[in-house]
């Protein structure tokens, strides 16, 4: 029998979660309080007072709403709020981070269970996660087993963590994954290979013995805190009381995204009288491999009544092409395409970067689309076609936005600049820090209003992009003022140099007031004046860089992210002191911490994601993966190296051994065949969701030759041959472009 609960079906952009809002608004109008009255009354009368006496707590029943990524979460939770005028709470998650929210509010219950030690949880970001397992499991992981499984020993750290994140999305305790491995690597078409054998037979212990160590200490990372979720949390009495008493309306959006422990959580609701409307599109799994379970996910259907939507509300091309272009991959006597898709086809990919920007700012120049309305997708972007096409278009004045450009951190200056500032003051430090990195700090550090140079009449205005001290000026000042030293490294006074009267007024002016500050800085952390190396990095941020918040939106989101990540990884430092009694000097973590940054693995994560004023009217630039992700719609659409074999993955990666723990093939070893079938379905999917998310246009814009040289044959070379070419002819500027079809 059927439940109250809708299970809604469409393909990409039809309308799913303007549906899914309706339907909530639906059941708030026909009923908004007898549904909820009638539900507390058959708790009680199932439980009767020993609900009270366990609970012990008064809830307001809510609205627990999911969405795939937050982004997506926090764009589904502002329309559920305009539409219902914020009248009934609503709880807005990703499925991790639900768990995640869970675990720590429940941790009490954990302690009690599971005998932990009481402290305050601490959640371990990757890249934190990733150097604690390299130091536990360094003395097990030799150079002769690095060789065998042929990855570094990053990667195959990397991959062994991995592991325990999928089997707790999967719901299988971390003690069982050797068998599953076991059972699906061994199985092959050709058994294990040695690297398989390896991983096999000591991944299951290393991962018993980070548990361990990680919960020891109040440590949760990813993987940790999904399994405890799964494993202890969800099928607790009494966390199921608090469960049912706080939620009994449902809302999920794009559960072909979710983990299968995601619907275990569902099930359970749904048995306990709750209702549900989720949203479903077969053309989407964007996240199947990194540990999304849509088939698993997709048997809710049958618990539910089924709403198909066949009308999209806004047209796209997957209404006219979509079967016709996913037929064409295997059917290659369709000759031709309709104009609607068109190609761009060049020799190298320099020239194809070039003339994609030109077709965009041809087009944007003479109105017929306006910016918000393009997007340039491909597998992978690279730095360079990053680079130049930000470059060509900001310069006509259109602006671009990366979809999750997560730069690393050293990638900026300002935040090499404050990692110099580290080495300077704090002692130990001195190996760390070179003549190239003193210049580049005083370039950066007289840029803004802390260099000084006001208090001496000089006029400073933070808008101007030209610092004090020049780059030839701080080359000078680093090769004769710059004192190395392995503990403390010194900066001499500008007369150090004997021509210092070639510096100038203006730069000798900002760099003693540059050294003045170092010194005063110094001073206070011998005298125990200065808190923290984090104290430190908001001190100097506020003296030289903050320029009454005049920064630009990536710089302020580099700086941001840098004091959180220095927060986070203090916080775990002090935890690990205080359990392990460590008793290393404080440069020490210092060093580890410029370190990690250096290694690249952290990234800036700006905040907010919404662009506001001229910057929200902006192309948009993404991969397959970020752009099927993000879920939007334009009118236009340049699918960039559309010859790549890339094409065929989707440019998304899959983890290690993640096919072993879907549910319809579980711990089936996994063949060629399969692999082959899979990649032929994902990119039937990819053309079917990116056709779906387009208005008017395809642009297929191939290079015979990639980045590297060599010639580009990826599946997609077909619709290439067969689509309607651009034809350019000659153009001295980019104001006399002219296009030809």
């Amino acid at each position: 029998m059927l439940s109250n609960s809708v299970w809604i079906v469409g393909c990409s952009h039809s309308g799913k979660t303007d549906r899914l809002v309706q339907q909530f608004c639906t059941w708030l109008q026909n009923d908004p309080t007898k549904r909820t009255k009638n539900y507390n009354r058959r708790q009680m009368r199932n439980n009767g007072e020993q609900l009270q006496k366990r609970l012990n707590v008064q809830y307001e029943p809510g609205v627990l709403v999911f969405a795939a990524n937050d982004d997506n979460r926090r764009e589904l939770a502002d329309r559920i709020v305009a539409a219902t005028e914020g009248k009934y709470p609503v709880r807005a998650k990703t499925p991790l981070g639900f768990f995640q929210d869970e675990v720590i509010l429940f941790w009490p219950l954990l302690i009690q269970r599971l005998n932990l030690r009481a402290q305050f949880p601490i959640r371990l970001r990757p890249e934190t996660e990733q150097e604690l397992a390299t130091e536990l499991w360094q003395t097990q992981l030799n150079a002769e087993i690095l060789r065998s499984v042929g990855v570094s020993e990053s990667r195959l750290i990397r991959r062994i963590l991995d592991l325990l994140q999928l089997a707790a999305y999967s719901g299988t305790p971390t003690e069982e994954i050797k068998s599953v491995l076991a059972q699906g690597l061994f199985q092959a078409e050709d058994g294990a290979t040695n690297g398989a054998t390896e991983i096999i037979e000591r991944s299951p212990a290393l991962l018993l013995q980070w548990r361990s160590w990680c919960l020891e200490r109040g440590l949760l990372t990813y993987g940790i805190i999904t399994e405890l979720y799964g494993q202890h949390l969800l099928p607790d009495p009494d966390y199921q009381r608090h469960l049912l008493a706080r939620y009994q309306l449902l809302l999920a959006d794009d559960v072909d995204d979710y983990p299968s422990l995601a619907r275990q959580l569902f099930e359970f609701l749904l048995d306990q009288a709750a209702v549900g409307a989720f949203t479903y599109n077969p053309d989407s799994g964007v996240r199947l491999g990194l540990g999304a379970d849509p088939k698993y996910l997709e048997g809710l259907a049958a618990r539910c009544q089924q709403k198909t939507l066949t009308q999209p509300p806004q047209r796209s091309l997957a209404d006219t092409l979509g079967s016709s272009i996913v037929e064409s991959l295997t059917e290659p006597m369709i000759l031709s395409l309709p104009p609607s898709v068109q190609s761009l086809q060049t020799t190298n990919r320099r020239e194809l970067l070039r003339q994609t920007a030109e077709v965009i700012i041809k087009a944007v120049q003479s109105g017929e689309v306006q910016p918000q309305e393009v997007a340039v997708i491909a597998p992978g972007i690279d730095a360079i076609a990053r680079y130049t096409l930000v470059e060509i278009l900001t310069k006509q004045g259109i602006p671009v936005q990366s979809l999750n450009d997560q730069r690393p951190l050293t990638s900026f200056p300002i935040i090499r600049a404050l990692l110099t500032i580290l080495a300077l003051v704090y002692p130990g430090l001195g190996r760390m820090v070179d003549r190239d990195a003193v210049a580049e700090m005083l370039v950066v550090l007289s840029r803004g209003r802390g260099s000084g140079v006001r208090d001496q009449g000089l006029e400073e205005d933070a808008s101007v992009p030209n610092p004090y001290i020049d780059p030839v000026r701080a080359g000078l000042l680093a090769d004769f003022c710059f004192e190395p030293h392995p503990e403390q490294p010194n900066l001499l006074p500008p007369t150090a140099y004997d021509r210092w009267d070639r510096l100038g007024y203006a730069a000798t002016t900002a760099y003693t007031q540059i050294l003045q500050w170092l010194e005063m800085q110094r001073s206070q952390q011998q005298e125990r004046l200065l808190p923290s190396p984090i104290s430190l990095l908001d001190r100097a941020i506020q003296k030289f860089l903050w320029n009454g918040s005049n920064l630009p939106y990536d710089q302020l989101a580099a700086l941001r992210e840098l004091l959180e990540t220095a927060q986070h990884y203090w916080e775990v430092d002090t935890r690990l002191r205080q359990i392990d009694q460590l008793n290393a000097p404080p440069h020490t973590t210092i060093a580890q911490f410029i370190q990690l940054l250096r290694r690249g693995t952290i990234t800036a994560n700006p905040y907010p994601v919404r662009l506001i004023g001229p910057a929200s009217r902006a192309v948009t630039l993404a991969t397959i993966f970020q752009y099927r992700s993000s879920r939007r719609f334009h009118r236009w659409q340049f699918w960039l190296d559309a010859g790549s074999p890339l094409w065929l993955s989707g440019g998304a990666a899959t983890l290690f051994g993640a096919t072993l723990f879907l549910q319809d093939r579980f711990g089936q070893p996994w063949t060629t065949e399969d692999t082959i079938n899979a990649d032929q379905e994902r990119l039937r999917r990819i053309l079917r969701d990116l056709l779906g998310r387009v208005g008017e246009r395809v642009y297929l814009c191939h290079s015979d030759l990639a980045v590297n040289g060599q010639e580009q044959l990826g599946p997609l070379l077909p619709l290439v041959n067969a689509s309607v070419p651009l034809t350019f002819e000659p153009a001295t500027s980019l104001g006399s472009l002219e296009l030809t079809r």
